[in-house]
C-alpha cells in the first residue's frame, strides 16, 4: 500500500467511518467525497462532488488516486420508492464513477453491492456466488445492474455483496434487537433458532482491505458474511452476554408468535426476523480473506459499547 491514496464515497454513512478508519490504520491515504461543503472527518481530505442524482465531474476527486471504494448509494428502503431512482443512484452513478476511474488509471475499484443483488429469498438453501442471481426488488436489481455494467468495463473491479451488517451505530432491525436485549425481562424468543448470516462491520472493513490487495481475484462479485450463521436466539444471547446478563429467553412456539404478530399487523416483520437467510462467503475465504472477529464476540462488544441496559 505504501501511502497509496484511496477515494471513498459514502463515508458519512454507518459503514463509511469504519472503512475509513481501517484504511488509515493500514497505511492508506484517504480522500472522501461530500455532497456539500462542510467539515470532513478529522484528519481526512474531503472533496465536494455533489449529489449522485445528477452526473458528476469526478476529475478533481480522482486526481492522484490509486483506488476507489464506492460505498455511496440509495439504501434499501423497502417498497414505495421509484425504481428509476434506484437505477439512477445505484447503477448509473456507479458506472459513471467507474468509467471516470478507468480513464484516470486507477488500479482497483471496489463496489459495495448487497446480498439483495444475489437474492431476496428467505428460508431457502444457503446462497452461493455460483447461484444465478435472482433479486426480487428494485434495490437488488439496481445493485446487480451495476455489477453487470462493471463487467463491461476494462477495469479491475471487485463487488462485495454484504449480508446484514452490524456494529456501533447500527440502526433498523439490529438496533431493535439490541433494544430488546437491553430489557430487564425474559423474552419469548428462545424458539427462534433458524440460522441467519450476519456481518460484523469490522469483518466488512477487512474485506474491503483484502479487495485492494494485488492478490485478490478481480472482475467478480463476492458474498461477504461472517463464516458461521447465528439464530435470533443466539444473537440475543450474545448481546445479553455483552451486557453482563444471562440469555433470559423463553421458548414460546414460533407459530404462536407469528399469530400474535399477525394480529398486531406485524407479520411481515416477524417473518423477516424469524426466517432463515444464510449466505456462504466461500469465494472470499478461498481467496484468503480472514475475518478478524467472531460473530458472538462482535455482538457482545456491540452491546457493551452501546450504553444499553
Amino acid at each position: 500500500m505504501n501511502g497509496e491514496r484511496v477515494l471513498v464515497t459514502g463515508a458519512g454513512g454507518f459503514i463509511g467511518p469504519h472503512v475509513v478508519a481501517a484504511l488509515k490504520a493500514s497505511g492508506y491515504r484517504v480522500r472522501v467525497t461530500r455532497r456539500s461543503a462542510g467539515p470532513g472527518p478529522d484528519g481526512i481530505e474531503a472533496v465536494v462532488t455533489g449529489d449522485l442524482t445528477s452526473p458528476i465531474d469526478w476529475s478533481r476527486a480522482l486526481d492522484d488516486v490509486q483506488h476507489v471504494v464506492h460505498l455511496a448509494g440509495l439504501a434499501h428502503a423497502g417498497p414505495g420508492l421509484d425504481e428509476a431512482l434506484y437505477r439512477r443512484i445505484n447503477t448509473d452513478a456507479t458506472l459513471e464513477l467507474a468509467t471516470a476511474a478507468y480513464r484516470a488509471g486507477i488500479a482497483r475499484f471496489v463496489h459495495i453491492s448487497s446480498i439483495k443483488a444475489q437474492s431476496g429469498a428467505f428460508d431457502g438453501p444457503p446462497l452461493r456466488e455460483s447461484d444465478t442471481p435472482a433479486p426480487d426488488d428494485a434495490y437488488g436489481r439496481s445493485k446487480l445492474a451495476a455489477e453487470q455494467g462493471l463487467a463491461g468495463l476494462d477495469l479491475d473491479w471487485v463487488s462485495l455483496r454484504p449480508v446484514l451488517v452490524y456494529g456501533p451505530g447500527v440502526k433498523a432491525n439490529m438496533a431493535a434487537l439490541l433494544r430488546l436485549a437491553s430489557l430487564p425481562v425474559p423474552l419469548p424468543l428462545g424458539a427462534l433458532t433458524a440460522p441467519r448470516s450476519l456481518l460484523a462491520v469490522e469483518n466488512l472493513a477487512e474485506a474491503v482491505l483484502f479487495s485492494l490487495l494485488p492478490g485478490c481475484p478481480v472482475r467478480r462479485a463476492f458474498i461477504v458474511a461472517d463464516p458461521e450463521p447465528i439464530s435470533v436466539a443466539g444473537i440475543l444471547t450474545a448481546l445479553r452476554a455483552g451486557l453482563g446478563r444471562g440469555p433470559g429467553l423463553v421458548p414460546v412456539p414460533a407459530g404462536l408468535l407469528r399469530l400474535a404478530a399477525r394480529l398486531a399487523g406485524r407479520e411481515d416483520a416477524f417473518v423477516k426476523l424469524s426466517g432463515s437467510l444464510v449466505a456462504t462467503p466461500e469465494g472470499l475465504v478461498r481467496a484468503g480473506w480472514r475475518p478478524p472477529v467472531e460473530t458472538k464476540v462482535a455482538l457482545a462488544r456491540l452491546a457493551a459499547s452501546s450504553g444499553a441496559g
